[in-house]
């Protein structure tokens, strides 16, 4: 089990679990946006040049995304990973005074670290994924938590070979409803479909997809409308 890392500037942490003289991708994750180990200059060029395309919030989220999923060392490891993500995106998505304090510039890098430490091992979120957002907090990233989250979700899809679909509603979908949807796209895209389920009262009813860069098409709307009105009846 990887223990709590330490970052550059803040010592050198231990390797993470599999034995020694394995990187510890946390390392790269120090304020000035180092990249991570182990790539060529040529890579990290390319890099540099997507990351003046995308916003600043966007750079950060896919750097620690990517660390994070650098970890899994097989399958398994990204199920348990994903899993624990998943528990933290859902207390994000849940909780207002979460969102509003994740959001917040006016705490320190040990205010975070000790909220966020008390609201994972409340949940019971420990090991890697525990590790990581004490992490993300220790440098002032929270605000990117969101972002993170469904930078790390587009890179497990990618791996499994799914489409993720960004999904969001007025209220939490039931997991019958998130079934019905992802049979749903997945008859109109032809792949498997990794949902981003977010959650924005503002919309007061319906739903808002987004495949990739677009909306859905015409003809899944025409889909999603059957949906919804049976996902009126089912509710």
């Amino acid at each position: 089990m990887l223990i709590e890392p330490r970052l550059s500037g803040h010592g050198d942490g231990p390797a993470r679990s599999g034995g020694p003289g394995k990187p510890n991708p946390f390392k790269a994750l120090n304020r000035k946006g180092a990249g991570l180990p182990g790539r060529s200059p040529l890579a990290s060029e390319k890099r540099e040049q997507v990351a003046k395309k995308s916003s600043p919030i966007s750079s950060i989220a896919e750097r620690y995304a990517t660390a994070l999923f650098e970890l899994a060392e097989d399958d398994q490891a990204l199920n348990e990973l994903e899993n624990d993500v998943g528990r933290f995106a859902t207390l994000h998505d849940q909780s207002d005074d979460l969102k509003a304090f994740i959001r917040s510039p006016v705490y320190t890098a040990e205010e975070q670290v000790r909220a966020i430490e008390a609201v994972l091992n409340q949940a019971g979120i420990g090991g890697t994924v525990g590790n990581f957002f004490k992490v993300v907090a220790r440098n002032r990233r929270l605000f990117a938590t969101p972002q993170i989250i469904a930078a790390f979700r587009a890179l497990v899809a990618k791996r499994r070979g799914n489409v993720t679909a960004e999904v969001t509603s007025a209220e939490p979908l039931s997991e019958a409803h998130l079934a019905a949807l992802r049979d749903a796209l997945k008859a109109s895209l032809g792949k498997d479909v990794t949902l981003d389920a977010k959650v924005d009262p503002s919309l007061i009813g319906g739903l808002i997809v987004k495949v990739g860069s677009r909306m859905v098409d015409s003809s899944l709307k025409t889909k999603l409308s059957s949906l919804k009105l049976a996902m009126k009846e089912v509710g």
